[in-house]
């Protein structure tokens, strides 16, 4: 399994690191200098979770990351899935009839 968000699309991205010796201009030395890069990877925060949509009135399994789950506090399951086009409106009205006819 891929560490990609579903929501965002965002997966693993690389980058580098910077080894750095001496001391600072600031504390009195000859200032920093570079030694090395290397190669390094940023890996995103992908949890596996099980989200309640109300207006589906059922649950998700989605693999999101940390990021998502905040917008999902602030801004609601329904919205935020909405928007990133996993779920349709229509579906949503389906699920609405469905609980009251019940």
């Amino acid at each position: 399994m891929s560490r990609v968000c579903k929501v965002t699309g965002r997966g693993t991205r690389s980058g580098g690191s910077v080894t750095r010796r001496g001391l600072p201009k600031k504390n009195g030395g000859i200032g920093l200098n570079i030694t090395g890069r290397s190669k390094r990877k940023f890996k995103i925060n992908v949890q596996p979770k099980r989200i309640w949509v109300p207006e589906l009135g059922e649950f998700m399994r989605l693999r999101i990351s940390a990021k998502v789950l905040k917008d999902i506090d602030r801004k609601g399951a329904y919205k935020v899935l909405l928007d990133a086009g996993l779920i349709s409106p229509a579906r949503a009205r389906q699920g609405k009839l469905k609980k009251t006819e019940a």
